[in-house]
């Protein structure tokens, strides 16, 4: 039997792969939405094109994400974002600070608001929400990305706050440096050995949004490795 259906945000990305894998392989119904259409294979996640960044895209995925009544839509998992590092915060342009906010807190916001009454008429679930290291320990020439991971670990709080005597729990990972290709390339002389693995990562991800964690929301769970 399925658990119930996950909705992961960022599910094509590097870590998001690793989360979509391991929920699958725990039984759920997972819907990945993509900004570009993409094919769905029968054992894979369900796929639909959506652009998180609008209410109208948010919609269209938790759409998606409740439109099978044997597995009830139980978790999301907020994986989209990005990062961008600059100069300092005079030689940053407003423009690129907007532009950090707007990536990683927008869609975090629209998909937990559109999927909010779902979860909750569903009779509760759990949101996880991805922040950084950065959110609480800032480095030079990145403030605008500390600055959008610090606000997605504020609204992660606030939800659950505002939704625990609902049902919903919210909690958020602070990953450090993931070990994906991308930021291999990115930084090539750097010692990956002390880097995360996206699949470590997935499994707490995967238990904070499972049963096994529910006495647990509000927590921010770091994810360092010894990065």
């Amino acid at each position: 039997m399925t658990e119930g259906t996950v909705l992961v945000t960022g599910g094509t990305g590097g870590l998001g792969g690793a989360v979509t894998a391991a929920f699958l392989k725990a039984g759920w119904r997972v819907v990945v939405p993509e900004r570009e259409p993409g094919g769905t294979a029968p054992s894979g996640p369900v796929r639909v094109t959506a652009d998180l960044l609008e209410p109208a895209g948010a919609a269209r995925a938790v759409e998606a994400a409740t439109a099978e009544p044997a597995a009830p839509l139980r978790a999301v998992v907020n994986l989209v974002g990005g990062y961008a590092s600059g100069g300092l915060v005079h030689e940053t342009p407003v423009e690129e600070f907007d532009r950090m906010l707007r990536i990683n807190l927008r869609p975090t916001y629209l998909v937990t608001q559109a999927a909010l009454p779902h979860l909750v008429a569903a009779g509760g679930g759990a949101v996880v929400c991805v922040s950084a290291r950065a959110a609480v320990a800032p480095f030079p020439g990145a403030a605008g990305y500390a600055t959008a991971k610090a606000a997605v670990l504020a609204f992660a709080n606030a939800v659950a706050v505002e939704y625990r005597q609902r049902g919903v729990r919210c909690n958020t990972v602070l990953p450090s440096v993931i070990d994906t290709p991308a930021n291999r390339a990115a930084q090539p002389d750097a010692d990956h050995r002390r880097w995360v693995p996206p699949a470590e990562i997935a499994s707490v991800i995967r238990f904070l949004a499972s049963a096994e964690s529910a006495p647990t929301s509000g927590a921010s769970v770091p994810v360092y490795g010894r990065a």
